[in-house]
């Protein structure tokens, strides 16, 4: 190896060391921390169907997410109504809030009980979800992070 090339690995490893230490550095000093996550689907009820799809949401989607709180999986889970602008905008936002982000890690595997109780096997779990999309459709979807400043 060259003596250029080793004086630019050199710089390279000073920079990086550099870098590494005063990022952390930085984050210690950040005037807040990173709190909850919050998942917010954005739903779009189909013409007559409003108030038989709140009532899924009062009973199955509401017994889903209560047991999902109790056992610890979610924080916590909210449904609002808003007014759509136009036709391709949403009238509901499900608002189903994590710890963090690594409460996301294997979620699907802690929901599964949950997720059997209420449909039973994947045969019957399809079946239901294109029920739903009889009653609504999905706008869209977001994840969002609460800033806690210190």
């Amino acid at each position: 190896m060259s003596i250029k090339t080793c004086a630019l690995s050199a710089l390279a490893g000073l920079c990086f060391a550099f870098v590494a230490t005063t990022g952390s550095v930085q984050a210690a000093d950040r005037p807040y921390t990173e709190g909850a996550v919050t998942v917010v689907n954005s739903i779009r009820t189909l013409p007559g169907m409003h108030e038989t799809y709140l009532r899924y949401l009062a009973t199955t989607y509401r017994a889903n997410m209560d047991e999902a709180k109790k056992q610890g999986i979610i924080l916590g889970y909210s449904v609002h109504e808003t007014s759509p602008r136009s036709a391709d905008d949403p009238n509901l936002f499900l608002m189903v809030t994590y710890k963090n982000m690594a409460a996301l890690d294997g979620l699907d595997d802690r929901m599964e009980g949950i997720q059997q109780k209420s449909f039973g096997d994947q045969a019957a779990r399809d079946a239901a979800a294109v029920d739903r999309e009889k009653m609504r459709r999905q706008v869209g979807s977001r994840m969002i992070r609460e800033i806690v400043f210190k």
